[in-house]
């Protein structure tokens, strides 16, 4: 167990330089800007603790608060770096989408066009989230032809449509996870549970349709199952 916790330790030690490494190329000044906000966190308790008389217990209390504040300012600007060199690329949302903490369940390419424009869907206590990526028309198109889906494979559930972009009336990337989590909460968490259950069933089942073999018959068509 000894001999592990060094090479854990060194091991996180190297995520954190390759991460400051990699956010330094898009955010240059984060060094700076991390050590300010921990040095002055650091300053203001201090000058608190000689205020107070007591120097040395605020000064410690201060290095530790100024160590987690300088932590924080580096994690928000390292996710906002990765998510600035992510944003236009396909599959960005989903990769914020799957960043949600506990209590979603999230289903990548529910929908899709042949221009690879997609849907995604998540699952949570607001009801279900419809999150698109690609061009407007098309992906408005495509939303609201999966949220009347959702409306009948789980009727009375709150079904939000969300584009990503730029644009007016979309999200960008950078507040999508933002934006998402603070929808209003509609169901409890056994609902969340049952919603799910019933997306899942009716997609497993359509997935385990049996295909007849041999040619089609002349006009016949094939079963138009769910995208997701």
């Amino acid at each position: 167990m000894a001999s592990k916790e060094p090479s854990e330790k060194s091991g996180r030690l190297k995520q954190i330089r390759l991460a400051y490494q990699q956010t330094k190329k898009a955010d240059p000044w984060v060094g700076l800007i991390v050590a300010a906000w921990g040095l002055g966190v650091f300053a203001v308790l201090l000058a608190i603790g000689f205020w107070w008389g007591h120097p040395i217990y605020l000064g410690i209390f201060g290095a530790l608060v100024g160590l987690l504040a300088a932590a924080f300012i580096f994690g928000r600007r390292a996710e906002k770096s990765v998510l600035g060199q992510m944003e236009g690329q396909p599959g960005a949302a989903l990769a914020v989408m799957q960043s949600l903490k506990r209590g979603w369940v999230v289903t990548p390419t529910v929908a899709i066009t042949r221009n690879q424009d997609v849907v995604h869907r998540a699952v949570g206590r607001p009801g279900i989230i419809l999150v698109g990526e690609g061009q407007t028309g098309r992906v408005t198109r495509l939303l609201a032809d999966e949220k009347k889906r959702m409306s009948r494979l789980a009727a009375n559930t709150t079904v939000h449509t969300i584009i990503v972009g730029n644009d007016e009336g979309q999200v960008p990337l950078l507040k999508l996870q933002r934006h998402i989590m603070k929808l209003t909460p509609t169901m409890a968490k056994p609902e969340v549970a049952q919603v799910n259950d019933r997306l899942r069933a009716v997609g497993d089942l359509m997935k385990n349709m049996p295909v007849p073999k041999g040619p089609m018959p002349k006009g016949a068509r094939m079963p138009r199952g769910p995208r997701g």
